[in-house]
């Protein structure tokens, strides 16, 4: 049954694949609509896979879990991408711009919006993410039970939970420059500056070689804002 499982998800990742490219070269607006459901329907047939991965990752009758677990990143991996493409098409769906309309949006609002569609991405993109640790943590746990010592497992746990936490600071950090966005109190050459340090973060930052930079936000003094909304 789960060999049968993971033929589905290889052949459904690739039917998915196929659909994004379709996706990326749709030639008008009512095509990209047609392929998004189309590409919905794969991400839903690729979500109900994942629920029944899970099931058996939680299960103590299964002792090699290596293969669910890369199965589950590999429909997580694509549902990031499904978000993604989702919010980009109504995005567009709602400006008409850049599919042949004929509406004209205010550049300054389209640098707004799409700094916007971009911060919602990226903590959408870093909220997969943690799920994934979560994933992963759980399934370390369940070894764990039943020994009561492994280093390589609890030195991996810490730094799960180390990237959890430093995610929920970038999370933070992101909602709070999109507040200031959408009220117009931060220069979206500002949000500029920091997208290729924040897609670098998200990118590689489980890489061995990865140099976090601990001063990404220092320029835009989201403490004081962050206070300033806690009160």
């Amino acid at each position: 049954e789960i060999e049968r499982c993971m033929k589905k998800v290889t052949e459904g990742v690739e039917t998915f694949e196929d659909t994004w490219q379709k996706v990326q070269s749709a030639g008008n607006y009512n095509q990209k609509e047609k392929y998004e459901a189309d590409l919905k329907k794969e991400i839903k047939k690729l979500q109900r896979l994942r629920d029944q991965i899970k099931t058996w990752v939680a299960s103590n009758e299964i002792k090699d879990k290596r293969d669910l677990l890369e199965a589950r990143k590999l429909i997580e991996r694509q549902m990031e991408r499904f978000k993604v493409v989702e919010r980009e098409t109504k995005t567009k769906a709602y400006s008409k711009e850049g599919l042949g309309g004929t509406q004209k949006v205010d550049p300054a609002q389209k640098e707004k919006d799409d700094a916007s569609s971009w911060l919602s991405a990226s903590i959408e993109a870093l909220n997969i993410q943690i799920d994934q640790f979560e994933s992963e943590c759980e399934s370390l746990m369940i070894g764990l039970k039943k020994k009561r010592s492994d280093k390589e497992k609890e030195d991996r746990l810490d730094e799960l939970r180390g990237y959890t936490e430093k995610h929920r600071y970038h999370i933070k950090q992101l909602e709070t420059i999109m507040r200031m966005v959408d009220n117009s109190t931060i220069n979206v050459d500002q949000v500029k500056k920091i997208k290729d340090d924040v897609e670098y973060y998200i990118e590689s930052c489980q890489e061995p070689d990865f140099e976090d930079n601990e001063f990404i936000y220092s320029d835009l003094s989201l403490e004081d804002i962050q206070e300033y909304l806690t009160k």
